[in-house]
């Protein structure tokens, strides 16, 4: 297959020392396999009459190291299998103008990965709302008094901004904190951005768990990310804060609710962030699967499980139209 990895610029810049990132190990895996792989940065998507196109670098694999070419090639999307869309957040217009141009792909040819319709229309947090009964207490709203009523009512909240990531602008509040009005006004912009806010789940001083979601199944491997320092959240990517992670029954059965729910949105890949069985977050832009720490703590080859996966997937939804046809004659 042909396929193109749309990364995070950071990450592109630094590209041949990213063994902490998702996206290395399925590149890598990938090209093991004997697949043609490129990556790109969302700023290089351009359409060119009325063709989308991408203006990306083939990467190959050498002396077990990764690499990519410097000379970039502007490819048409449409001459891809696959394209993984996985730039991090924040998703601002600039995210959702990329969005754009991927959805100008042909798809009968080229599936993408996760569905642009999709990062457009499910937002990371609310998300977790097409699932109430797996949701946290939650509002959504810009409007200060609504939230220090809900404060009020549950006593201890989360308040977080709706299009960041790696717990950035995240606020824990206390009904009587004297921070309160400071807090709110920030975490708002004084009311003029939305925020979502959640009751307090005990069980965060654990950790929240990363549940990791492939083509309808969440799989067996996952790890507790625990709190920075004598901070409340994960913010910290390092082997200190991410913990071995025993799957629950009740984790686990968390596929039966959203599977289908995903698959028909075009969510393929995501990370399930959940916290006492419930899921606080949805993540589909960027997923972290953590491969190289899940790697040391259950000794497997995570990135082999879900490109196997992911290839039956892609194989599947490539020659749908072709088994159709054959079943008919």
């Amino acid at each position: 297959m042909k396929i193109l990895f749309i990364i995070d610029e950071l990450e592109y810049k630094y590209f041949e020392f990213n063994k902490l990132v998702t996206n290395f190990w399925l590149n890598v895996e990938f090209l093991k396999r004997s697949h043609d792989v490129y990556v790109a940065t969302k700023n290089m998507l351009n359409v060119k009459e009325a063709m989308p196109f991408c203006f990306c670098a083939q990467t190959f694999f050498k002396d077990s190291e990764l690499y990519k070419i410097n000379t970039l090639q502007n490819a048409c999307l449409n001459n891809f299998d696959v394209i993984f869309f996985r730039p991090d957040p924040p998703v601002d217009i600039n995210y959702i103008n990329a969005t754009y141009i991927l959805s100008m792909t042909e798809r009968k040819n080229t599936l993408v990965l996760n569905s642009p319709e999709a990062i457009r229309n499910k937002n990371e947090k609310l998300y977790i709302n097409d699932f109430p009964s797996l949701a946290p207490k939650n509002i959504v709203t810009s409007n200060v008094n609504f939230i220090r009523e809900f404060l009020k009512e549950n006593n201890e909240i989360i308040i977080k901004p709706l299009n960041r990531c790696f717990s950035s602008g995240v606020f824990y509040l206390y009904h009587g904190d004297k921070n309160t009005n400071t807090i709110i006004n920030t975490a708002t912009e004084n009311g003029k951005t939305s925020v979502m806010v959640q009751e307090f789940l005990p069980g965060i001083k654990k950790g929240d768990k990363r549940l990791i979601f492939i083509c309808g199944e969440i799989l067996e491997y996952c790890v507790q990310k625990v709190a920075t320092n004598d901070d409340f959240k994960f913010n910290e990517h390092c082997d200190k804060n991410l913990k071995f992670g025993a799957i629950t029954k009740e984790e686990k059965n968390i596929e039966n609710v959203i599977s289908d729910k995903l698959l028909k949105d075009g969510v393929i890949m995501a990370g399930l962030d959940t916290i006492d069985s419930k899921i606080i977050e949805i993540n589909i832009t960027s997923p972290c699967f953590f491969i190289k720490e899940i790697n040391s703590l259950y000794g497997i080859s995570l990135e082999k499980v879900i490109t196997d996966k992911l290839e039956n997937y892609i194989c599947r939804e490539l020659h749908k139209d072709c088994e159709r046809v054959l079943a008919n004659y």
